[in-house]
């Protein structure tokens, strides 16, 4: 049964291609602005959803689409990708010296059935304090501008990251272990 990524994310097919999955690429583009008084949990949930079910529509079977969405949040706080440098140094001080969580959440849709699993899973990262030149330093990079929280935890912003608690592939974009779970549960094997 064939893998069908229903996300653009150079990140979540490097997660897959490094774990010797095979899959294809469908884009799956929608709107991702918060509702009103939404939370993570819910935002992260209902985007994935809306990503596979776009992909399944147009997609053949058999076959797993598999919808992602991640998200950084901190006391209730959604960080989503910074529209700008100011946006994306904003996020840098806010969670500089705090712990926050990153949810991730994943939609799975088989076809041709359209047997569905969904789930969402959360990984504490702690972030160091950041001087102003750190965030300064860290901006010139360009890494920040197209990631949920304005940092990648794979690049140089590892160096900030003491310890995270939980699923460290949550945090680049797709947690690995528990996809593998899900997809093993609808009956999806490497053969």
């Amino acid at each position: 049964m064939k893998l069908i990524l229903a996300s653009a994310s150079t990140r979540r097919a490097e997660i897959l291609r490094d774990a010797g999955l095979s899959f294809t690429v469908m884009s799956s583009a929608v709107d991702e602005t918060p509702y009103s008084g939404e939370s993570a949990h819910v935002l992260v949930e209902r985007l994935a959803v809306a990503k596979a079910e776009l992909v399944a529509a147009r997609a053949t079977g058999p076959a797993i689409v598999i919808g992602a969405d991640t998200e950084v949040t901190l006391e209730g706080r959604i960080f989503g990708k910074p529209r700008s440098s100011d946006d994306a140094r904003h996020m840098l001080e806010r969670l500089s010296g705090r712990t926050h969580a990153v949810l991730t959440g994943v939609a799975l849709i088989r076809l041709p059935d359209a047997e569905r699993l969904t789930f969402v899973e959360s990984t504490l990262v702690h972030f160091a304090m950041l001087s102003a030149d750190e965030i300064n330093r860290y901006l010139a990079t360009g890494e920040p501008h197209d990631k949920a929280g304005a940092y990648g935890i794979q690049g140089r912003a590892g160096r900030y990251i003491p310890r995270i608690e939980g699923c460290y592939f949550n945090v680049v974009g797709l947690p690995l272990a528990r996809l593998h779970q899900a997809l093993t549960a609808l009956g999806w094997s490497e053969d």
